[in-house]
């Protein structure tokens, strides 16, 4: 919250009228911050501490947001704010039952908010009590009857409860009233589906795909319907739809490898599984649907090797087990083999498939006495079996559960259980705090901060001259950096003790060069704690006392720019207050000019402006004067592409990648296309 005091530090310059009068200007001046600190601190300044917690949340400082809602709550805590506001962050954090328990102390502070049940109705649902979950959701709708995503994660609950009746008369009021709403019918089919109507389901994506053909999770639900029909060609299909609109997805590829192995492509199915495991390299039906695959082209020790992984993922699996034996006897390791079915037999001693293999490796290796006993029971066991029945036809390409444990089913594809449609319930708290990004975002400014941060590019660190003159005269030493460390709990306790011992030295008037130092580092370490007003407070303090400091005008440009991206998240209007960080790093520049991080900042305000010709400027000249700035290529190149110089844009990005910003290699990739 932007005071009075602050504006009118962003007015005119103070011109003092004398040396004198300057010191006891400023001895006022630093008299009356500590003791605005000093009432700020004794009269919990409970909305300033819940904003500066909610700009920790938007940047994901969790358990630093957490210290400050702690505050917030210690000082008032019949505020529902803070509560609901800590569970966010718990949230973020997996504490789901931790935040569970703060949104009820918000609800019971204030029950009419619909934020409150719906984060913990997410919180329910995380720890599985569903029908506690449909209770929020219904309580929410009570007060926001309008919200499409308190229905739909309400009817999710519903199936989630197997409650399958119910969820499909709530999905009918939802189509009578938004009748295109596509995952509205994609969750009938789920509902069918488990219902095992499996005509109706077909129905329910025909019409989802109809209205919303770029759902990636439909088309896959449709080519589960195939595979459990046969239907190898449609679900292949279906599956080159679902993969086209969702490229990382391991499930889809190991399902359309089994689509492709039951059509006799093994070169299609083998490079699908290689894909899966790409993506997701510790997915058990991957491994062992490709060491069968192996297997069955002869490629032996690779085979092992994928059964070697599906052993430690599960030890205790017989079959894979045994596969991974037949495999050690085909490629001469007979003691391997031997120790593999032995594991097997002992736990199903009538295995006789096991028994014959076992003997044959016995005899190979002249253990003629095991042999001749393995193979007695194998007679024993042919005798036995003209009391049973025949053993069923082999199909040509048969499949198995994963949890069918018949070992007479070796040598067949394994798939899930149960192929579950992936619907996600809406959640506005899901994964980053700023999930309204875009991909290909914008690398952040270049900051101060009171520790080094390893820096993604090799081998590079940020230096400039004004800083290390400082550091020169400063009691801790400044870095530049591009990014800051959410702050453990430890590192916040620390960097809040080290906030005192800084305003115990501005409180001291006596050494005004301490003061000034002071100022500065507290400012610094305020930014790192998200405390983005202080420093900004602290910053124009700093420039009364030097108007010329290129560092603090940067550093105050930072964090209004980060103020700016907090507000705008929250709908506010930052024009003129964007106007403000352009004035602070134009200024800067002035007086350092040769500092290429200055220039790196201005251009990003530009970005945000959208005004990409003076953001390239302001790129190339930051490139000028560094030409190892990896972000300036980055930025320029992104910059260069969103204004249409697509070829340039990309040079700009082969160039980051170079330097070691190597993700600038799949935004390449993404773009080329």
């Amino acid at each position: 919250m932007i005071n009075d005091k602050w504006l009118r530090r962003k007015g005119a310059r103070i011109v003092w009228p004398s040396k004198w009068w300057r010191l006891v200007s400023l001895s006022f001046i630093i008299c009356h911050l500590s003791f605005s600190t000093l009432s700020a601190l004794a009269q919990f300044n409970t909305d300033r501490l819940i904003m500066i917690g909610r700009s920790a949340l938007y940047y994901e400082d969790y358990v630093l947001s957490i210290q400050y809602f702690n505050q917030a709550i210690t000082a008032k805590p019949y505020l529902y704010e803070p509560w609901f506001f800590r569970g966010v962050a718990k949230y973020y954090l997996d504490d789901f039952s931790g935040a569970e328990a703060d949104c009820t102390k918000a609800i019971e502070r204030n029950p009419y908010v619909t934020n409150s049940y719906e984060l913990r109705g997410l919180c329910r649902i995380r720890l599985n009590r569903f029908a506690e979950a449909v209770s929020d959701y219904t309580s929410a709708l009570k007060y926001d009857p309008e919200n499409q995503g308190l229905w739909h994660n309400r009817v999710l609950c519903y199936i989630r409860s197997k409650d399958y009746d119910r969820a499909l008369g709530q999905l009918d009021t939802m189509l009578a009233r938004w009748p295109k709403y596509a995952s509205g019918y994609s969750m009938k089919a789920e509902a069918y589906l488990l219902k095992e109507d499996t005509a109706q389901a077909v129905t329910a994506l025909d019409k989802s795909l109809e209205i919303d053909p770029y759902d990636g999770h439909t088309w896959a639900a449709r080519s589960i319907i195939s595979l459990s029909r046969s239907e190898w060609k449609e679900s292949e299909r279906y599956l080159n739809e679902a993969i086209h609109l969702l490229p990382k997805s391991g499930g889809n590829y190991i399902n359309r490898a089994l689509a492709r192995y039951n059509q006799n492509n093994l070169r299609g199915a083998m490079a699908d599984y290689d894909t899966a495991l790409d993506l997701e390299p510790n997915n058990f039906l991957g491994h062992y649907n490709r060491g069968l695959l192996r297997a069955q082209v002869g490629d032996d020790n690779r085979g092992i090797e994928d059964f070697d992984f599906v052993l430690k993922l599960e030890p205790d699996n017989m079959l894979a087990r045994f596969n991974r034996g037949l495999l050690r006897d085909k490629t001469g390791d007979l003691r391997g083999a031997i120790s593999d079915y032995t594991k097997v037999i002992d736990e199903f001693p009538n295995f006789w498939t096991g028994l014959h293999y076992r003997a044959g490796c016995y005899r190979r290796l002249g253990m003629n006495r095991q042999a001749e006993q393995d193979e007695f029971r194998i007679l024993k066991a042919q005798m036995d079996k003209r009391y049973g029945g025949h053993q069923p036809k082999m199909k040509k390409h048969p499949m198995r559960k994963r949890s069918d444990e018949d070992l007479e089913k070796y040598n067949q594809l394994v798939v899930a259980d149960e192929q579950e449609m992936e619907t996600d319930y809406k959640n506005d708290y899901r994964g980053r705090v700023q999930n309204h990004r875009v991909e290909a975002t914008y690398l952040p400014m270049y900051k101060l901060a009171l520790e080094p941060v390893k820096h993604e590019v090799t081998a590079y660190v940020a230096y400039d001259e004004t800083v290390e003159t400082f550091n020169r005269q400063s009691s801790r030493r400044l870095y530049i950096v591009n990014d800051l460390p959410s702050l453990t709990e430890s590192k916040s306790q620390t960097y809040f003790a080290y906030v005192d011992t800084l305003s115990s030295v501005i409180g001291d008037v006596r050494n005004l060069t301490a003061v000034g130092s002071a100022l500065l580092l507290r400012a610094v370490t305020y930014t790192a704690m998200q405390n983005l007003e202080g420093a900004i407070d602290d910053l124009s303090t700093y420039l009364q006392m030097d108007s010329l400091s290129a560092i603090a005008l940067w550093q105050r440009a930072v964090c209004q720019s980060k103020v700016n991206d907090f507000q705008a998240s929250q709908g506010t209007n930052i024009d003129m207050k964007t106007a403000n960080v352009l004035m602070d790093l134009t200024a800067a520049i002035n007086h350092a000019p040769r500092n290429a991080y200055l220039y790196y900042n201005r251009g990003n305000v530009y970005v945000k402006r959208k005004d990409y010709a003076r953001a390239i400027e302001d790129y190339t000249q930051a490139l000028a004067l560094d030409g190892r700035l990896a972000e300036a290529y980055y930025n320029r190149g992104l910059a260069r592409i969103d204004s249409g110089q697509h070829a340039e844009g990309i040079s700009d990005l082969s160039k980051a990648g170079e330097l070691g910003l190597y993700k600038a290699y799949s935004l390449m990739k993404r773009y080329a296309k």
